[in-house]
C-alpha cells in the first residue's frame, strides 16, 4: 500500500442493479450507486453594517428552511460566529444530505446576527435573504449574492454569498480577509484509512441495516498553502445497541435454563447437597426471570437507536450503551485523494443501575474471590478455584459441540460405506478420527475424574474407608478420608492473576495447576453446630477421596473404550479398502466394470455399522458421565457464590453486553470500510484487529467504579470471536450481526450479501474466527481526577496502562511476525510504529499528571494498525465531544497541513456546530457542554469548549 488511502468503492453493492444486470459487477464485486445529489453550501458575507458604527459586526449565520406545505420555518443549522469582521468567510458551510427532503422547491432563509455577547446570548438583528435550491442549482457558477433586507426593509444591510460546495472538486479562494487568531496547541498524533469517495452510509446497502439518522456537518479549512479544505462530518446511531443486548439476554435466558435442567439431571443427591441444589436453582430462576422481564421491556421499544445518557440508571436499559454513535470524517484537498476517519464513542460500559457505592467489578470480583474459600466452609461444600470452573464450562462447552459433531461424522462414515466410495470415506474417517481423538484428550483431565467420586460420595448411603473402620463415626455419612495422589497439589493462591476473569462463566486466560478442597458431606442439621469441627474439615488435600464401593479405574476404562471403539473402526475401513483393492488388482480391466456392478454396496455398510453403532453409544455414555460430573462442579462453585456471586454474575452480564454492543458496531464499521483492501481483510483473518479502547473517567469517586467495571467489561472481550457468513438472501434485514455460543466464548457472525462475500479470501469464506484485540487507556482530564492525583489514589489507571501496554505491544509483535510492514497503511507522519510504542512505553511509567499523550499515542499506534478507535467518557457526550474533535483537528494538521493559525477555529467549529453538539442536543434536547468555569480550569486547555457553549445542564 502507497498510502494510507484506501478506496471507497468497496462499501457499496446496490442489489436491484446486480440482479438487473449481474455482469455489472467489478473484478471485485462492487457497483457505486449514489442517490439524489447532495446538496451543500458555503457562506459569506459583504459589507456587513453594524448596530453600532463604532464597532465592527460578530456576525452569525442562521439557516432555517421554510416548509412548502405548511408555510412555516423549520431551523436547520448555523454558522460559527467571526467576531469583528464586516467581511466575514464562515469555515461552518450548510449541507442538505441526500436523506433530507430537500428539492429545488426547497426555500431557505439566511438571517444574519450581530452577536454581542457570546455567554449571553445576546444578539441583534442585521439583515435576512431567501432563495430556493434550485436558484443556487441554476446559477452560474453555483453561486448566488444575495442582499441582506433590514428589519425596515430597506436593502442596506450588506450582502450574503452561497456558494454550492462539491466533494472532490476545490475551488481557490483569496483568503486575505479571513479573520485568525488563537495560536496552536499540542495535539496528538491521530491517522485513519482513508478511502477515495464518499457515499452516504444510506446510499450504501452495507450499512444500511447497521446505521441510521446520520447527522452531518460541512467545513472548509486553510491549508498551509494557502489552499482550501473541505471537511464533512457525518454521525449515526447503530441499530446493534438494541439487537446485540437482546440476543446476549436471549443467550443467558438459554444458558442458565441448561444450567438448571442438568442440575435436575444429577441425580438422588443426600439432603445437604439436595438443599444447595435447590437453593442454586431458585438463584438461577431469579436470574432469568429478571432476564425475561428486562427482555420483555426491550421488546416493546421500537424505531429506537441509541440510549441517551439521561437513561443511563434506567434499569430496563440497563444493557443498553450508552449514546452509541460512529462518526466518521470525510477530507478532501486540492489534487489530493480523499480521506476517511472513523472513531465510535460510547459511554463507559458500566452498570450505572446497581451503583457503585462498593466499588466496581476489579475490586468487587477481588473481594469475592478472597471471601469464597469462608463461604465453601458455611455451605459445607467443595471449594473449586476459578481455574477449576473455568475448566468446567470448557469440558462441558466442547463436549456439546463435539457429541453431536461426532454423530454426524459417523453418519457420514456409514453413508459413505453405503455408496461404496473409498475416497469418501477416507475423508469421514479422517474426520471423525480428528473430532473423536479431541474429545478423549477433552475428558482424561483429572478434574472429570475428581468431580466424578466427589458425586458419588454426595450421594445418599456413601461411607468411606475411615466410616468403615471407625465405628465411633459410622453415624456421620459425610466423613470423607483423605488419600494421596501426586498429581494433586493443595490449594495455592495466584499471584499476580487478576480477578477479571474469576467468575463461573468466564474462562481464565491460562489455567494452573489443578487443586480442590473436599468437604463433608454432610446432613442440613449440621451447618448450625460443630464450627469448629467443620473448620478442621475443610483441609487441603493432595487428592480425592477414596472407598471400596467406587471403582476409580472406571471412568480411565469409558473414555479409553471410546479410543478403543475408534481403533476398530478405523481397523476395519482399512481392510475393506485392502480387500477392495486386492479384488480391483486380480479383475482384468475389461471386466472391472462388471464387477463393480454385480457388487453389494451394502457389504461396506453391513460391516462398519456395529463398531460404529458400538462407537457412539460409548461416546454417549461417556458424555452422560462428564456431563454430570462437571455439572457437580459448578453446583459446587454455585453454591460457594450465594448470593454474592450471582449478584456479581448480572453485573458482568450487563457491563459486557454494553461492551460487546460497542465492539460489534466498531467491528462492522471497520470491516465495511475495508472490503477491498487485500492487505487489510489479510491482517483481519491471519491476526486479527486492534480494538484500543479511549477512556476519559476519573479514578475518583463514582466514576472509579465505572472504570473498574469498564476494565472487566473490555477484558471479557477477548474471549469473543468475529465469523463473517454469507446472507440467505439479499433482504437487507439478513444483514444483522447474529450473536451465538454461551457467557465463556461468543461469536459474533457478520453476514454479507453473496455477491460482496464472493470476493473475500478463501480462509474468510471458510469460516475462519476472526479474533479482536481489545486494549484499554485510560487518563482523566476533569477537576476530580486533580484530587485523585494530590490527595487520591491512581494506581488502578496506572495499572489498567502498563497492562495495556504490553497486550498492544505483544500484538504488534504478532503481527510483525505474521504480515510485512509494508502491507500497513503509511501517513504523512512518518513516525515509526516501534518508535511510538517505545514512547507509549516510557509514558505510562511516567509519573505525570493528566498524561494525555498517552491517549494521543495509543490512538495513533491503534490507527497505523489498522485498528478499531474508541472514546469514552461517563456518557460519551461531553469529554468525549472535546476529545474527538481534537484528534479530528489534529489529523487534519498532521495528514492535510491544516494552517495553524485555522487549528483553534476548525476545532471551534466543530465544538459549536458541529456533530458533538448535535449529540448533546439529542441526549439533553439543549446544546450546552455539561461544564462549568470551575471545571473547566482544571482541564488540559485543549480539552476546553469555546464561550458560550457549556453550561449547568442536567445530564
Amino acid at each position: 500500500m502507497e498510502d494510507g488511502t484506501q478506496n471507497l468503492e468497496d462499501c457499496v453493492v446496490d442489489m436491484k442493479e446486480l440482479s438487473a444486470n449481474p455482469k455489472g459487477l467489478s473484478a471485485v464485486g462492487v457497483i457505486l450507486t449514489p442517490k439524489m445529489r447532495q446538496v451543500e453550501f458555503s457562506l459569506a458575507c459583504n459589507d456587513l453594517v453594524a448596530s453600532g458604527a463604532d464597532r465592527k459586526p460578530s456576525a452569525l449565520v442562521q439557516v432555517a428552511v421554510i416548509d412548502p406545505h405548511k408555510q412555516h420555518l423549520v431551523s436547520h443549522t448555523s454558522t460559527e460566529i467571526v467576531e469583528a469582521n464586516k467581511d466575514p468567510l464562515f469555515l461552518t458551510g450548510v449541507t442538505f444530505p441526500s436523506e433530507y427532503p430537500a428539492s429545488p422547491e426547497t426555500l431557505v432563509k439566511l438571517t444574519v446576527y450581530d452577536v454581542k455577547d457570546r455567554g449571553q446570548e445576546s444578539n441583534s438583528f442585521l439583515g435576512s435573504a431567501t432563495f430556493s435550491i434550485g436558484d443556487l442549482l441554476r446559477a452560474k457558477d453555483e453561486q448566488l449574492t444575495l442582499s441582506l433586507r433590514s428589519s425596515d426593509g430597506v436593502c442596506s444591510a450588506g450582502r450574503v454569498v452561497v456558494s454550492r460546495l462539491k466533494m472532490g472538486e476545490m475551488e481557490e479562494v483569496e483568503v486575505d480577509h479571513v479573520a485568525t487568531n488563537t495560536p496552536l496547541q499540542k495535539c496528538p498524533l491521530v491517522c485513519e484509512s482513508a478511502h477515495h469517495s464518499c457515499i452516504d452510509r444510506e446510499d450504501n446497502l452495507l450499512t444500511g441495516p447497521v446505521f441510521r439518522n446520520p447527522v452531518c456537518k460541512v467545513y472548509r479549512f486553510q491549508t498551509i498553502d494557502s489552499k482550501w479544505m473541505l471537511v464533512r462530518e457525518q454521525m449515526e446511531e447503530c441499530t446493534l445497541s438494541f439487537s446485540i443486548p437482546k440476543q446476549l439476554l436471549s443467550l443467558y435466558i438459554q444458558e442458565d435454563m441448561r444450567r438448571v435442567q442438568d442440575l435436575r439431571e444429577l441425580g438422588e443427591l443426600s439432603p445437604h447437597w439436595d438443599n444447595l441444589r435447590k437453593e442454586v436453582m431458585a438463584q438461577y430462576g431469579g436470574i432469568i426471570s429478571s432476564y425475561q422481564e428486562t427482555l420483555a421491556e426491550l421488546d416493546k421499544i421500537t424505531g429506537c437507536s441509541f440510549k441517551p445518557s439521561c437513561c443511563k440508571a434506567q434499569k430496563s436499559l440497563e444493557f443498553i450503551p450508552i449514546n452509541l454513535h460512529t462518526q466518521r470524517m470525510r477530507v478532501t484537498c486540492p489534487k489530493k485523494t480523499d480521506a476517511l476517519y472513523d472513531i465510535i464513542t460510547v459511554g463507559a460500559p458500566a452498570a450505572h443501575f446497581q451503583g457503585f457505592k462498593c466499588g466496581g467489578l476489579q475490586r468487587l470480583l477481588s473481594r469475592y474471590e478472597a471471601e469464597k474459600k469462608s463461604f465453601s466452609t458455611a455451605y459445607q461444600c467443595i471449594y473449586y478455584s476459578p481455574e477449576h470452573t473455568a475448566k468446567a464450562q470448557e469440558v462441558l462447552s466442547l463436549m456439546s459441540v463435539l457429541q453431536p459433531f461426532i454423530t454426524s461424522l459417523a453418519d457420514q462414515l456409514l453413508q459413505a460405506a453405503q455408496e461404496h466410495s473409498s475416497s469418501g470415506l477416507r475423508d469421514a474417517l479422517k474426520s471423525l478420527s480428528e473430532k473423536t481423538e479431541q474429545f478423549v484428550h477433552t475428558l482424561k483431565d483429572e478434574l472429570v475424574k475428581s468431580a466424578l467420586l466427589a458425586l458419588h460420595a454426595a450421594q445418599p448411603g456413601y461411607v468411606s474407608k475411615s466410616q468403615k473402620h471407625n465405628p465411633v463415626q459410622a453415624h456421620h455419612p459425610g466423613n470423607i478420608s483423605q488419600g494421596t495422589d501426586q498429581n494433586q497439589s493443595p490449594v495455592q493462591g495466584f499471584p499476580g492473576h487478576s480477578p477479571v476473569q474469576r467468575l463461573p462463566g468466564h474462562s481464565p486466560p491460562t489455567p494452573v495447576t489443578e487443586s480442590t478442597v473436599v468437604c463433608n458431606n454432610v446432613e442440613p442439621s449440621q451447618l448450625t453446630t460443630g464450627g469448629e469441627a467443620r473448620l478442621m474439615s475443610m483441609k487441603k488435600q493432595d487428592s480425592i477421596p477414596h472407598h471400596k464401593e467406587y471403582d476409580e479405574e472406571e471412568w480411565d476404562r469409558l473414555w479409553a473404550n471410546v479410543a478403543k471403539c475408534l481403533n476398530c473402526v478405523i481397523a476395519m475401513v482399512d481392510k475393506l479398502q485392502e480387500e477392495d483393492n486386492s479384488k480391483h488388482e486380480q479383475v482384468p480391466v475389461q471386466q472391472l466394470a462388471d464387477v463393480i456392478t454385480s457388487h453389494n454396496p451394502g457389504d461396506w455398510r453391513e460391516q462398519l455399522c456395529p463398531l460404529v453403532t458400538r462407537l457412539k453409544e460409548c461416546v454417549i455414555e461417556v458424555v452422560e458421565k462428564a456431563k454430570r460430573a462437571m455439572t457437580f462442579v459448578l453446583l459446587q462453585e454455585a453454591a460457594c457464590s450465594i448470593p454474592q456471586g450471582f449478584l456479581l454474575q448480572q453485573r458482568r452480564d450487563i457491563v459486557f453486553s454494553q461492551a460487546l454492543a460497542g465492539l460489534a458496531c466498531g467491528f462492522v464499521m471497520r470491516l465495511y470500510a475495508g472490503m477491498r483492501d487485500k492487505d487489510f481483510l489479510t491482517q483481519l483473518h491471519l491476526v486479527g484487529l486492534v480494538a484500543q479502547f479511549e477512556s476519559l473517567l476519573s479514578t475518583y469517586s463514582e466514576e472509579i467504579g465505572m472504570l473498574e467495571d469498564m476494565e472487566v467489561g473490555i477484558s471479557d472481550l477477548q474471549k469473543v470471536v468475529f465469523k463473517i457468513t454469507e446472507a440467505k438472501t439479499d433482504d437487507l434485514s439478513e444483514l444483522q450481526p447474529l450473536v451465538c455460543g454461551q457467557r465463556d466464548h461468543l461469536t459474533v457472525e457478520v453476514p454479507l450479501p453473496q455477491l460482496v462475500f464472493q470476493t473475500l479470501p478463501e480462509e474468510i469464506k471458510e469460516g475462519k474466527l476472526l479474533r479482536v484485540f481489545p486494549v484499554l487507556f485510560n487518563v482523566g482530564i476533569n477537576e476530580q481526577q486533580t484530587i485523585a492525583e494530590r490527595f487520591g489514589d491512581i494506581s488502578l489507571q496506572e495499572r489498567i496502562n502498563q497492562k495495556n501496554f504490553e497486550i498492544l505491544d505483544a500484538y504488534y509483535k504478532l503481527l510483525s511476525e505474521k504480515l510485512p510492514v509494508e502491507c500497513l497503511p503509511c501517513f504523512q507522519t512518518q513516525t515509526d510504529i516501534k518508535e511510538l510504542l517505545e514512547t507509549l512505553g516510557q509514558n505510562v511509567v511516567t509519573k505525570k499528571r493528566k498524561n494525555v499523550e498517552i491517549l494521543w499515542i495509543s490512538g495513533s499506534i491503534c490507527r497505523r494498525l489498522n485498528g478499531i478507535r474508541f472514546t469514552s467518557c461517563k456518557s460519551a457526550k461531553d469529554r468525549t465531544s472535546m476529545s474527538v474533535t481534537l484528534e479530528q483537528c489534529a489529523l487534519l494538521r498532521d495528514e492535510h497541513h491544516l494552517s495553524k493559525d485555522f487549528f483553534v477555529r476548525a476545532l471551534d467549529c466543530m465544538r459549536r456546530e458541529g456533530c458533538r453538539i448535535e449529540n448533546v442536543q439529542k441526549n439533553i434536547r439543549g446544546r450546552k457542554y455539561a461544564f462549568n468555569m470551575l471545571q473547566l480550569m482544571a482541564f488540559p486547555k485543549c480539552y476546553r469548549p469555546p464561550e458560550g457553549t457549556y453550561g449547568k445542564v442536567d445530564s
